[in-house]
């Protein structure tokens, strides 16, 4: 199933059923789940209001091919801002919470450009990553990697960073905030590839701060990500990304808990 038919799907309806193509081990991979969380929650603010912060707690699994609800509330309308929460229950049990705040500009003597860049040569094609059962996530058919530095998960890797490039296999209609929500995870978490051999590892708590416009992002572009650990003990790790679209805009500010089961 396509990433726009679950989109459409969470904007029209308040249950849906995500199909196991989109599975990462156990559960659905989490930025698509996270993704149709964030459009349910989208469909009931004003379009003129864009995502500023968006924050996701995996609560427990969410199991693929059986139905879920998706429930929203505004928490807040002001006049300049809209906080919202939304949450999936699956079989009477919490699996997802989001609370996304949503605000319109706002003219200010203030600014503060962006002067940080990536040094990542453009992406040419996809690399290939081989289906191998209960290792490689069957999301991932769904995504184009193209890996610069660092190595996938569990090749004993020195290095604890990943850079490279990442889009859909098959292009969306046009780049949303839903969409770029499911792309930032697409990366697994930079630490597992200091691993040997094969470890659980699943997602608690996610942020990101959205840098606005960036509505200037085609279908097929590449999006360039960088990720490092800022911490890994105790069987977690806390981790931030950066996003820059194709033309070296920095677009998105991603952090996460990762808990590792190694």
């Amino acid at each position: 199933m396509h990433i726009d038919t679950l989109l459409a799907q969470a904007t029209n309806s308040s249950t849906l059923t995500i199909p196991a193509s989109w599975g990462q081990g156990r559960t659905v991979f989490g930025g698509v789940s996270a993704a149709v969380l964030y459009q349910a929650i989208k469909s009931k603010v004003a379009n003129y209001r864009p995502m500023r912060s968006f924050n996701c707690n995996f609560v427990g699994p969410l199991a693929v091919d059986e139905p879920f609800e998706l429930q929203v509330e505004i928490l807040r309308e002001g006049k300049n801002a809209t906080q919202a929460f939304g949450k999936i229950i699956q079989q009477d049990k919490v699996a997802v919470i989001c609370q996304v705040c949503f605000a319109v500009d706002r003219q200010s003597k203030i600014a503060v450009e962006n002067t940080e860049q990536h040094d990542l040569p453009p992406a040419k094609k996809a690399q290939f990553i081989p289906p191998i059962p209960k290792v490689v996530p069957k999301f991932l058919k769904h995504l184009d990697l193209n890996l610069v530095e660092g190595k996938f998960p569990f090749m004993g890797s020195k290095k604890n960073h990943i850079k490279g490039w990442i889009r859909f296999s098959k292009a969306p209609e046009a780049i949303t905030d839903a969409h770029l929500i499911a792309l930032i995870d697409g990366y697994p978490c930079p630490v597992l590839q200091t691993l040997k051999w094969p470890a659980p590892a699943s997602s608690m708590n996610w942020n990101i701060e959205f840098l606005h416009p960036h509505d200037e992002i085609k279908p097929t572009d590449w999006l360039a990500y960088s990720s490092f650990p800022r911490q890994a003990a105790d069987g977690y790790c806390h981790m931030e990304s950066d996003i820059w679209d194709a033309n070296g805009k920095l677009i998105a500010i991603s952090r996460q808990v990762v808990g590792v089961f190694d």
